[in-house]
């Protein structure tokens, strides 16, 4: 299993707008795309100054080789859909190889 994790920092103002826009659009869309079992969103909660408010989404895929198929196949046209907000937020993309997973 593996985990392509999201780290969006926003500027305040639009963090409603984003919020509906993750859980109405972009969320469904990127599950939509076949290659993801799952999503996870969560706010971090930290004492550092991120800069605004952040967010982290983690979607669940079965492998690297079906994460780099999103990369050709998907990516492009899911972050271009994020235009009304350029300018108002950084995102910091990460990969995860999950080892061991306790419940």
């Amino acid at each position: 299993m593996y985990i392509y994790n999201v780290t969006i920092t926003l500027e305040p103002e639009i963090e409603a707008q984003w919020l509906n826009w993750m859980q109405q659009e972009h969320i469904p869309a990127m599950l939509a795309t076949k290659k993801f079992s799952g999503a996870l969103m969560t706010r971090v909660i930290t004492d550092q100054d991120l800069g605004g408010p952040t967010y982290s989404v983690q979607y669940r895929t079965q492998s690297k080789a079906i994460l780099e198929q999103y990369y050709q196949e998907d990516a492009p046209k899911l972050r271009a859909a994020s235009a009304a907000f350029a300018g108002k937020f950084v995102a910091f993309r990460t990969e995860l190889d999950i080892i061991t997973e306790c419940s």
